[in-house]
């Protein structure tokens, strides 16, 4: 395993909220804090949870900065006001964590579904965050071991950490954490930008619809014990209509633990939702270092159910979008599976191409 590979470590604390805040925080979190929420601490307002800052902080759009101490936060969080920016002490120790998945009952006897799974959903612009984890801890592997008989085993456990849905742009993560096993970021909609993020998971856990700049991130690969393949990184469900999808610049993919074997993790499958003819899923890596976990097949076909019923099944075509440039490591090995790029064509993949005029 690579020495500088992430660890997420559970770790409890509870700081106090009476250490002086720098003047440009409008909110403090502390997990420690006991006093009234609110009430304003060496000048700025303090929270014992992100919840209630986001709830305190006023209408309209001129940015609203938030300080998250040390400390686990089990909270289920949704940004729905623009201009929010949130900063961890530090990324190891500032946690955001829930542990819904799909399968999970939902109000009225249904289940919430893959999109009411995520732990922290944007829905508005502007959203930054820095020096913080945030992960979906449902046990997918004890859930995994559990008899197909067994009515406590979950069906469905794809389980969200991170969701930009609908009205979310220019969202930016820098020295993140994001964690989870299946389906762990959901970039949608809009843009966003991922810098010296640590990404983990394994099926399909960069998936999406958006357009999703990675530049300089560990992309970590779980074990799926007893599963062949064991994991995929991206599925992304591209607009057709967009040269762009997900973008990965020096990033290195990486894998946890010695379940995950050579060449048991493909770079991605051709996600269709609901068997939408419409999108034409991108994703392009380059420069990035791969281990040994990433092996010559390079990508895998994924099943889709159309709106009457219908299962169907997308493979990768001679025009799909996936592509790498610039490959080096174990897992880079050439391969007519794994589509190259020319040096030509690798320059229309740039971060102010993606981006489309965003200046984060």
């Amino acid at each position: 395993m690579h020495k500088s590979l992430c660890l997420l470590l559970p770790l409890l604390f509870a700081s106090a909220c009476t250490r002086p805040a720098a003047s440009s925080w409008d909110a403090v979190v502390d997990a420690g804090y006991r006093g009234k929420p609110g009430a304003k601490l060496a000048g700025v307002p303090c929270y014992p949870s992100l919840s209630q800052a986001l709830a305190a902080a006023p209408p309209g759009e001129t940015p609203w900065r938030i300080f998250m101490r040390k400390g686990r936060y089990h909270e289920k969080v949704t940004i729905d006001r623009a201009n929010l920016h949130l900063r961890g002490e530090n990324r190891e120790e500032a946690i955001l964590s829930f542990d819904d998945c799909s399968g999970t009952p939902a109000p009225g006897g249904s289940t919430l579904g893959t999109r009411g799974s995520a732990t922290l959903t944007i829905r508005a612009p502007g959203f930054s965050a820095e020096h913080i984890t945030i992960e979906n801890c449902f046990d997918y592997p004890a859930n995994a071991l559990r008899a197909e008989n067994d009515p406590a085993k979950i069906a469905h456990p794809q389980a969200v950490a991170v969701m930009i849905s609908a009205g979310g742009d220019r969202i930016s993560f820098a020295d993140c954490v994001i964690s989870g096993f299946q389906d762990t970021l959901f970039p949608d909609a809009g843009r966003s930008l991922f810098s010296r993020c640590c990404i983990l998971g394994h099926v399909d856990f960069i998936f999406g619809a958006g357009q999703a700049l990675f530049e300089q991130c560990e992309i970590v690969s779980r074990d799926r014990p007893g599963k062949n393949p064991s994991g995929y990184i991206t599925a992304p469900s591209t607009s057709a209509a967009y040269p762009y999808g997900f973008l990965f610049i020096a990033c290195r993919l990486l894998k946890q633990g010695p379940g995950v074997t050579a060449g048991s993790v493909r770079l991605g499958r051709p996600w269709h939702p609901q068997g939408d003819l419409t999108v034409s899923g991108s994703a392009v890596f380059l420069n990035c270092w791969m281990d040994d976990h990433i092996g010559p097949e390079g990508y895998a076909a994924i099943g889709s159910t159309d709106s009457s019923g219908k299962k169907l099944s997308f493979e990768i075509e001679p025009d799909s979008r996936f592509f790498e440039f610039g490959s080096s490591g174990p897992g880079a090995p050439a391969s007519p599976a794994r589509p190259r790029l020319t040096a030509e064509a690798a320059a229309w993949y740039t971060r102010d191409q993606l981006l489309r005029g965003w200046k984060p």
